[in-house]
């Protein structure tokens, strides 16, 4: 019997989604991953995060909703943080890259970026008019 668990969510941007990652000090394997559960069971995702605890954490693409869901072992979750917390703190810094492209792609420039001990990110954001 199974004991993954899937998470919808509503990252649909590859880039952003690696990006987020990597600010939280993940480093995703890319491409089709076996993401391994309880007693060395595995199921496909297109980017893992390899644990030693051998409870791995994948992120696949769902066409039918057009994101990525979470897919994990919930059952042997060893992470220091709830599940819960720790999809809000990636989905926070993919927002934030989110809002960082397309400020670049609007001609603006983060002239600065403060994050509050709550955990809230404040921009502002510029641009020149010539």
């Amino acid at each position: 019997m199974s004991h993954f668990s899937i998470v919808k969510t509503e990252l649909r941007d590859r880039a952003a989604l690696l990006e987020a990652l990597r600010d939280l000090g993940h480093e995703p394997e890319l491409g089709e991953r076996p993401v391994r559960g309880y007693r060395g069971q595995t199921v496909l995702a297109d980017l893992a995060l390899t644990r030693d605890d051998g409870c791995d954490i994948g992120f696949r693409w769902n066409a039918d909703s057009g994101s990525y869901e979470l897919v994990t072992d919930l059952e042997i979750w060893k992470q220091p943080i709830p599940v819960e917390r720790f999809l809000s703190q990636i989905t926070q810094r993919y927002a934030l890259r989110k809002v960082l492209a397309a400020s670049v792609q609007e001609g603006f420039q983060v002239s600065e970026q403060t994050s509050s001990l709550d955990g809230s990110i404040e921009l502002v954001v510029t641009r020149w008019d010539g």
